[in-house]
């Protein structure tokens, strides 16, 4: 059985890499996709993961597939396309390393994964179900993840979810919130950052913010806040776990590698253990998943910036 099963987006993310000797901005080319980058991080673990999702029949694609199998992920689950083109992201770094993204998806390889392609056994085989909002915005790939996360959830799997939310992907703040809100009660662990949990929810108050999560049917609630941390709330117990002081230089992949570390340790549980979760047992899944997205904002990219676990090890201690 696998640990996890992410469907989504598989892309490259072009990278900011300094510039040439004109002075133009150079990019370098890298494995991206929220889903893809949660699994790698789950792996690097020692977690047993499948993708599922399009890429295209073309250098781009051959490329994430390769990256995927290095990563040790199931790929049977993976479509090549011929037809459609590998959906590619520039991302854009300001001086404190946030960064923000411009795509390129229209009519590409991701937003063209149908209901027909799924592979329905994968899923059947998975314990730990994931996906994010980014496969919500268009059709046929929005049908698609909300059929496999239905399926999932019938054949016992936990689902997790990541609003994930990306601007420039939508056609209005109204449609995302209207989409993401569709799905929250089909999961049962959520990891939102502070932004999308305001957008959300209507609350700034993240005690207050996961609530209303609670009331659309999630278990855990965990919701990343940048530099004062991660909140964390099962419904009965709840508090806030400080970020490390490292040297960011790009943010890149850090909310996906804190939810693949988190998924990670919670892999062996049913729903109704990791429901039961204490504040001392949260607080120390949620520590260690805060040191390892620290560690990955200290070098660019996502998946080539994840840690180890013995460089989260050393942070901790």
């Amino acid at each position: 059985m696998y640990d996890i099963t992410a469907l989504g987006e598989l892309l490259i993310d072009f990278t900011p890499d300094g510039e040439n000797s004109e002075g133009m901005p150079r990019f370098a080319t890298n494995p991206g996709g929220a889903p893809a980058n949660v699994l790698a991080m789950s792996a690097r673990l020692g977690g047993q993961c499948a993708f599922l999702g399009k890429v295209g029949r073309d250098d781009f694609g051959e490329m994430l597939r390769h990256t995927l199998e290095e990563c040790d992920i199931d790929c049977q689950g993976l479509v090549m396309s011929p037809e459609y083109p590998t959906t590619l992201a520039f991302v854009h770094l300001d001086e404190t390393g946030d960064r923000s993204f411009s795509f390129y998806r229209k009519n590409c390889a991701d937003t063209m994964y149908y209901t027909s392609e799924l592979n329905q056994s994968v899923i059947r085989d998975t314990h730990i179900f994931h996906f994010g909002s980014v496969s919500l915005t268009d059709d046929p790939v929005r049908t698609t993840t909300m059929t496999a996360a239905e399926l999932a959830r019938q054949q016992g799997a936990v689902i997790s979810f990541d609003p994930n939310y990306r601007p420039f992907l939508w056609s209005s703040e109204k449609m995302a919130i209207q989409e993401i809100t569709r799905a929250l009660p089909l999961a049962d662990i959520l990891k939102v950052s502070e932004e999308e949990s305001v957008m959300l929810t209507g609350q700034d108050d993240p005690a207050k913010a996961a609530e209303w999560f609670h009331e659309q049917g999630l278990s855990l609630v965990f919701i990343t806040r940048g530099g004062d941390g991660a909140f964390f709330s099962n419904g009965t117990v709840q508090g806030n776990v400080d970020s490390f002081n490292v040297r960011t230089i790009d943010t890149t992949g850090a909310g996906d590698t804190f939810f693949g570390t988190l998924l990670t340790q919670l892999k062996d549980m049913t729903l109704e253990e990791m429901k039961a979760l204490t504040a001392e047992q949260l607080i120390t899944i949620t520590r260690y998943a805060n040191a390892a997205a620290a560690l990955t904002t200290t070098k660019p990219g996502a998946i080539p910036a994840m840690p180890q676990s013995q460089d989260i090890e050393q942070l901790l201690s």
